[in-house]
Parts: C-alpha cells; sequence; structure tokens
C-alpha cells in the first residue's frame, strides 16, 4: 500500500463541493473490497452526515480546504452587483444554479445568491426558486461562518444585510 500523505488534519474545515462545509473528524486506514484505503471522515452537522472520502479520490472531486480571504471578499463584493437574471426556461435556470451551487466555487454560490435574492417590497418568489435561493445563501453563509469562526445564522445575516443594501438601487419600488 503506497501511503499518501493527508491533504487535510483532523479538525480542518473542508468544502466538499455536493455538501458544503464539513469538518475532517478522523483520518482512517479501511480494508474495503480486499483493498486498503485511506480515507478522511467527514461530519456535515447541518446534514447530520458523516462522508469517508479516500485521500487518493479527495483532490478529484474537489474536495478542497475553505477559501481564501481574498476569495471570501470577491464573494461579498458580487452580492452587491447587479442581479442577472437570464431569460431562459426556469427549468434550465435552475439546472445551472443547481451546477454553481454543487461546484463549490464561492464566488458562483454568491451569483446564485445575489440573483435569486428578492428584497421583502418585491413580488413573491416561486417555490423552486426560493428552494434554490435558500440552499444557495445556505452554502455561502456556513463557509462564511466556518471561515470567521461565527455560526451559520450570524454569516446569513451578514449576508442577508449586504444584498439588503446592495438591492434598492436595481429593483423599482413595488407600489
Amino acid at each position: 500500500m503506497t501511503s499518501t500523505a493527508a491533504m487535510f488534519d483532523v479538525g480542518d474545515y473542508v468544502v466538499y463541493p455536493k455538501h458544503g462545509v464539513g469538518r475532517v473528524i478522523e483520518l482512517q486506514d479501511s480494508e474495503i473490497a480486499g483493498m486498503q484505503l485511506q480515507l478522511y471522515v467527514l461530519r456535515f452537522e447541518k446534514e447530520k452526515m458523516t462522508l469517508r472520502v479516500p485521500f487518493n479520490k479527495a483532490e478529484g472531486v474537489g474536495m478542497r480546504k475553505l477559501s481564501s480571504d481574498k476569495t471570501l471578499k470577491e464573494a461579498m463584493q458580487t452580492l452587491t452587483g447587479k442581479p442577472r437574471v437570464k431569460r431562459t426556461m426556469w427549468s434550465r435556470r435552475a439546472q445551472e444554479y443547481e451546477a454553481k451551487i454543487n461546484s463549490g466555487d464561492l464566488v458562483s454560490i454568491a451569483e446564485v445568491t445575489r440573483d435569486l435574492f428578492r428584497p421583502d417590497d418585491q413580488p413573491e418568489q416561486s417555490y423552486s426558486e426560493r428552494q434554490i435561493f435558500e440552499a444557495a445563501s445556505s452554502r455561502l453563509a456556513r463557509e462564511l461562518a466556518a471561515m470567521e469562526k461565527t455560526d451559520e445564522k450570524a454569516a446569513l445575516q451578514k449576508i442577508l444585510a449586504v444584498l439588503n443594501e446592495a438591492a434598492p438601487q436595481y429593483y423599482e419600488k413595488a407600489e
């Protein structure tokens, strides 16, 4: 068995693209189907889920450390931009939004959050728009919370404050 050096240590926060922010709780050696494997054991508290990722597959699935401060700044700046809503069918846009969220890229997730945000004085969103907005904003908030050593609720409030401050210039007041 070739020993691969661990890229992540126990206690590290990591981003797994399809699930968001998790924490390495154990490095494990296991025999699976007759093969010796070294595994990261990740815990995703919000989903109450544990995931085992082989060392040699971690990079291939896009598992990464938390974003840099520079990337976080870029993501927060993205939230203040003008929402871009393509005039394509909702089902196609929804697929694109889901792909951006599952990419694990913080700036892409911020774009989805910005594009689907609706200030309180604007018409209601559809159920599916709201679901995707909540998925994106939650994913963004969890990474922000891990980076700033706060909780998801406080991070989400910070994100919504940025959106509410930037939004009025892009929306007409609903009468």
